[in-house]
This record gives structure tokens, C-alpha cells and sequence, in this order.
């Protein structure tokens, strides 16, 4: 069953969901008996879904950051967190005790240049064969796009927060 993993997700695109979609796949793996680890780049609050997973001890979740987002250029805390991010999932990529790993929010630390992307795609082609890899985040590049199996790309096309509704808890946080 495990020897037909390997392929590559990506969860992109500027409407809500990518986490949400790569934690409901994790879900799923933990009930077929797959081990799930989660790298989260650039989350550094308490959401409600890390509660939620705590229970779960087939899924493995280890966060970086400082800040909930950023919105330009990050500050020194940022560019060592996402490379500390990066380094980590390095090494549970190849550790070859995961079956699924998640990369969550990888794609904006690349888009705000805290990681290259040249080092997203070099982390993707070096993976062992059998680990299936989840990427999320805003702005996929697209050399990363073509290295994918699945993409899906969220699409915003009405949110309350446009009306001024800030996050929810349960819902958006």
C-alpha cells in the first residue's frame, strides 16, 4: 500500500482553504495508517487546527515563526525562521520515518524571498521516492507548479472579511 506514495500536492492560490484542505488529507493518511509530520513556515500564533491535532499521535506538527502573516519584505526573525523551516523539512523529508509531510505556507516564504525558490524545487527533486509532499501557500511559483502531480488553485471569490469581519475563531483562526 505505502510503495504507491510519492507524488507531489500543491494547495495555492489567494482564497481560504490551502491549510484546511492539507489537514483534512492528513486525516484521511492517519486513518489509512500512513505517519503524517506538518511543517508549518511563518506560523507562529495558536490556531484552533493545532488544538485539534494534538489528540492525534499519528501527526507530527512543528511551527515556525513569529507572526501569523507578513506582508512585505521579512525582518531578520522571519528569514531565520523560514530557513530554519526549510533545513527541518530537509531532514524529515529524508529521514524516511514520514510517509506524508506537509509543507505549510512554504510557498509565501519563498514568494517573499525568506527561502529561494531554487531551494523549494531542489527539496522536491532530492525527497525519497515513497514520500508524498504537500506544499500550500499563496503564489506557487510556476517551475514548482510543473514539478507537481496535483495542483489545486483556491480562488477567492467572496469573503466576509472584504465587509470588514475579522477572523473567526473555528473558522478562519
Amino acid at each position: 500500500m505505502k510503495n504507491n506514495l510519492g507524488k507531489i500536492h500543491i494547495y495555492t492560490g489567494d482564497g481560504k482553504g490551502k491549510t484546511t484542505a492539507a489537514l483534512g488529507l492528513a486525516l484521511r493518511a492517519i486513518g489509512a495508517g500512513y505517519r503524517v509530520y506538518i511543517v508549518q513556515f511563518l506560523k507562529g500564533q495558536d490556531y484552533s487546527e493545532l488544538k485539534s491535532l494534538k489528540p492525534l499521535k499519528k501527526i507530527t506538527v512543528k511551527r515556525f515563526g513569529e507572526k501569523t502573516f507578513i506582508h512585505k519584505v521579512g525582518t531578520n526573525p522571519d528569514i531565520i525562521a523560514a530557513r530554519s523551516a526549510l533545513n527541518w523539512s530537509k531532514q524529515v523529508v529524508k529521514s524516511g520515518k514520514f510517509d506524508i509531510v506537509i509543507l505549510d505556507e512554504i510557498f509565501l516564504a519563498s514568494f517573499f524571498k525568506l527561502i529561494s525558490t531554487v531551494e523549494v524545487i531542489k527539496l522536491i527533486k532530492n525527497k525519497p521516492k515513497n514520500v508524498e509532499l504537500i506544499l500550500t501557500g499563496r503564489k506557487a511559483s510556476p517551475q514548482v507548479i510543473r514539478l507537481a502531480d496535483y495542483v489545486t488553485e483556491m480562488k477567492e471569490v467572496k469573503h466576509p472579511y472584504q465587509k470588514g469581519l475579522k477572523a473567526r475563531k473555528g473558522i478562519e483562526d
